[in-house]
């Protein structure tokens, strides 16, 4: 039964020394452990802070992120839309010019064509007049005697011909 119950002496000198023991962790020990632990919580206080923080910050990066690339999408369906604009808009100039130059060939070739039916119409009708004085020359040098009679009588024919078409 000893060895479950210690002597009262060994008893009281445990006591004695638990008491001690306890003094000093009192004194010196339990304020650094204390302080130890209450500069852990605060540290970890601070660091739940700070990952909070972070995660607002972020949120807030994601959202920007998110505002500026909604932006950049909308500034380039902008820039496609008047990039189309400006595409129509120099394609319908394009097609006016080449109208407008169409029209003005046209008209430059009917002119020509104009031009060179009255050239060929005046050279017709010197040579047939030509040919006509040559005839009438022959048929009547007895009653025209000179070339300008002749001419000017088969030009005033000529245009009574051509008044009667």
């Amino acid at each position: 039964m000893s060895l479950l119950m210690p002597d009262t002496g060994l008893l009281f000198w445990m006591t004695v020394v638990f008491i001690i023991v306890f003094l000093i962790l009192k004194k010196w020990g339990f304020p650094a452990i204390i302080k130890m632990v209450e500069d852990r919580k605060t540290f970890i206080d601070e660091s739940l802070k700070k990952a909070h923080e972070a995660n607002e910050r972020l949120e807030n990066i994601k959202q920007e992120s998110e505002t500026l690339l909604q932006e950049a999408r909308e500034k380039q369906v902008q820039i496609l839309k008047e990039a189309a604009e400006t595409r129509d808009t120099i394609v319908a100039n394009a097609q006016d010019k080449a109208k407008a130059e169409g029209v003005r060939l046209l008209n430059d070739a009917k002119a020509e064509i104009e031009s060179q039916k009255q050239q060929a119409i005046s050279e017709i009708r010197a040579q047939v007049a030509e040919l006509s004085v040559q005839i009438a020359e022959k048929v009547l040098r007895n009653r025209l005697s000179d070339d300008k009679e002749q001419n000017a009588l088969i030009d005033r024919l000529l245009d009574e011909v051509a008044n009667k078409e």
